[in-house]
Formats: C-alpha cells, structure tokens, sequence
C-alpha cells in the first residue's frame, strides 16, 4: 500500500537497536491469544455440532474483522502516538463516561466468569478438589504474574500457553481426519435456516472485545510506539490473527466431524469442552482427555493474564486521564497505582460471586454495557480514522471505510440481539 512507502524512520530515530523488526511473537498474537478464550470455542464448536462445515465461511469472516479492527487501533496509536481512550475522549464526554462505567462493571462481572472458566478444566481433571478453589488460584496466580507489569515474562507465558493450544485443540482437529471437499465447500458463504445468529455471533462473537482495544497498549509496552513501526504492526496483526483462525477452524472441524455426522451432543456453555473431552477419549483414547483437558486450561487462562494486564493498562490510562495526570506520571503506567488497583478490583471482589449466585441487576448491566462495545469500538474507530487528529497519510483508505460500516452494521445486529438476553430477565422474558 502507499502508506507504506511513509513507513522510513526521521534521523533522530534511526538507532541501530530500533530498527523494525517482526518477529512471530508480540503483540498481536497476545491480543489473538486473549480473545479466543474457552466461550469461543464453545460457540464454534457448537455451530460445527449443528451446522457441519456450513458456517466456515464466517469464522474466516470473523478473522478478517479482527483484523480490520484490531490494524485501526494499532494505526491509531501509531500514527498519534495517543491512547485509544484519548481518542475516544476527544469524542465527548459521553464516549468517556460510557467507558468508565463499563470498565468497571465489566470487570467485576468478567472476574468471576474468567477464573471459573480457567477453573473447569482443572477440576475436572481432578475432581476431588473443588472447582472454587481452583478458580481463586487461577485469579491469585493471574494476578502475581502481571503485577509487575512486566511484558516481556507476560508476553513469554502467553506464547507458552499459545503453544499447548495449538498442540492440543490442532492436534484434536488433525485427529479427526477432516473431509477436504467438504472444507473447501464450507467457505462458499450459505446461511441455512435458522442460522443467522450463530453466522453473526461466529463472525463477529469470536476472538474478544475490549482487549482488541488494548492492542495500542501492548504496542507501547513492546517498544512500537512511532509511524515506523506501522508495517511491522499489521503483519504482526495478520499473522497473529490467522493463527487464532486456525484455532477457530480446527475447533469447527471438531464439531463437524466428531459431532455432527455422529449425532452426538454436549452440554450447553463451557461444561460442553468438558464433555468433548470425553468424546474424544471414547474416541481415540484415554489419554486424550487429559491433553485436550489442557488445552482448554490454556485458552482460558491466557484470557485471563490477557485481561488482567491489558485492561488494567487501559483503566490506569482512563484514570490518568481523567484526573489530567501527565504523560510521564508513574500511576499511569504499567506495574503503577491505577494498574494495580484495577487487577486488584479484578481480582479480589469477583470472587464474592464465585460464593454467590450473581444479582440479578449486574448480570444485567454487564449485558446491556457488553452489547454495545462491539459496536462503540467499531463506530468510534470510523469516526477517528477520517479525522483531522490522524496525519493524512495514516486516514483510513475507502475499502477499510466500507469494512468498518459493514462491521459496524453487522455489531449493531448483534449487539441488539445481546441486548434483548440482557433485558428479559427484566422484561419477564
């Protein structure tokens, strides 16, 4: 792209020791690794268990919006050398005040779900303790690995445990000896009857939320924090953003293979990776369980250090910024104040609702605030790319503009659709 050819470092940059360099492991592949947590899988495994290899075509689909998006929020940050929340303040009050509460609630809701997810693998693979237990280590453990804010050790586990995904949820898909034609028919884009949702929700549903936005904070945390870096960052983003496609295929092949043509099913939510477990141990062996047991453990719980280090980075920022700190202020950086209060509030206060059954009024909060940042993230980014606040040279070019109101149109579905689950309880339904 012509962008590109802007892509040469100013003299007073050119240090032998910041010259771009892409290497397989960095940013993207944390917020890749972040977002494909263990809920995501189950919905693609679900849409493989009732649909075959039909809805292939949406999880590619579902690949390249996270790429769309995610390359705005690097670009952003890139080509201004500003914070995401920086640009969504200059947005008006209303894109900051929407955040906040949503920061907030989000977290104290997504804590539980996250450490009980992390939870669910290890206590079925050792029964006799109870899950709870392992839902608290998986918090506590979580916590002491970023509360220094150190990205390269975080960045280090989160490759580790990238690793035993693919060695396992790959590994399972191999395993199945999955039909090729049927593959290949898979991508011509169909949706049967009664599929619109799980098309949208595979398309759009999978591979995070808020941590695609705290892609610009892992980029200043890696050291990439100029225009120069701008090439580096979207192969890094593509790269990284096929791999978490390849997780989502290979989980669609499960279901398809393995579910679908035998009529076999499984429990709603994530209890159904449990059970594949054992479908796969019926299957090919005891040994199985155990090593897909694993991979499931690892998904979970690198949403768990992905959310606790970047989300915490944003709410120190959003906290910094409200209070007009500056720039340079150690509480607004990682391993400062506000980051560690936020992985506190993470931590610690969710797990009264591993004690308790959540109230009625937060489960109802966090899906009403849920709903709407898909859409916000791709709104306000169409909004701020074709703006005066980015250089010419680094706008948006036509074809993302037509991808951004098309991923925006397709959020607002759902996000309408999650809102509606969100109210019932309310409304009776």
């Amino acid at each position: 792209m012509a962008d590109d050819d802007v892509d040469v470092a100013p003299v007073q940059h050119a240090l032998p020791e910041e010259r771009p360099r892409w290497r397989l492991v960095g940013p993207g592949l944390v917020v890749a690794a972040t977002g494909i947590g263990a809920g995501d899988l189950v919905a693609t495994l679900v849409a493989g268990s009732r649909f075959g290899y039909t809805l292939l075509w949406a999880a590619v689909v579902g690949v390249v919006i996270k790429i769309v998006l995610v390359e705005g929020a690097g670009r952003w940050s890139l080509a201004t050398g500003r914070t995401i929340f920086d640009g969504w303040k200059s947005l008006g009050a209303w894109a900051s005040v929407y955040f906040g509460v949503y920061i907030v609630v989000w977290g104290f809701s997504y804590g539980a779900a996250a450490m009980s997810s992390s939870a669910l693998p290890l206590a079925a693979l050792f029964p006799q303790v109870d899950l709870i237990w392992f839902a608290i280590a998986m918090g506590l453990i979580g916590a002491a690995i970023v509360w220094l804010g150190k990205y390269r050790t975080f960045e280090y586990v989160i490759a580790v445990l990238v690793g035993l995904m693919f060695l396992t949820i790959v590994g399972s898909a191999i395993l199945t000896v999955p039909n090729l034609g049927e593959i290949l028919g898979g991508l011509v884009p169909r949706i049967p009857e009664g599929s619109l949702i799980y098309t949208l929700s595979l398309a759009g549903g999978v591979g995070g939320t808020i941590t695609l936005a705290a892609y610009g904070y892992w980029l200043k945390e890696k050291g990439w924090h100029t225009p120069r870096w701008m090439k580096v960052m979207r192969i890094d983003n593509a790269v990284a953003y096929v791999i978490s496609g390849v997780f989502v295929v290979s989980m669609l092949i499960v279901g398809a293979e393995l579910l679908y043509s035998s009529g076999v099913t499984i429990a709603d939510g994530e209890g159904g990776l449990v059970d594949l477990a054992d479908v796969l141990a019926d299957r090919y062996g005891e040994l199985m369980a155990p090593l897909f047991l694993v991979g499931f453990w690892a998904s979970s719980f690198s949403s768990v250090l992905g959310v606790w280090n970047g989300v915490s980075l944003m709410f120190a920022d959003f906290v910094a910024t409200a209070r007009g700190l500056s720039e340079d202020d150690p509480r607004r950086k990682s391993g400062g104040t506000y980051y560690r209060a936020y992985i506190l509030w993470l931590t610690f206060p969710p797990m009264l609702l591993l004690l308790l059954d959540q109230p009625i009024a937060l489960v109802v909060a966090y899906g009403v605030l849920g709903s709407l940042f898909m859409p916000f993230l791709a709104i306000t980014l169409l909004i701020l790319m074709n703006s005066s606040r980015v250089p010419p040279q680094w706008r948006n070019k036509p074809l993302v503009n037509v991808a951004l109101v098309l991923i925006a149109g397709m959020f607002v579905v759902l996000g309408v659709q999650q809102l509606i689950e969100a109210l019932a309880p309310v409304l009776g339904g």
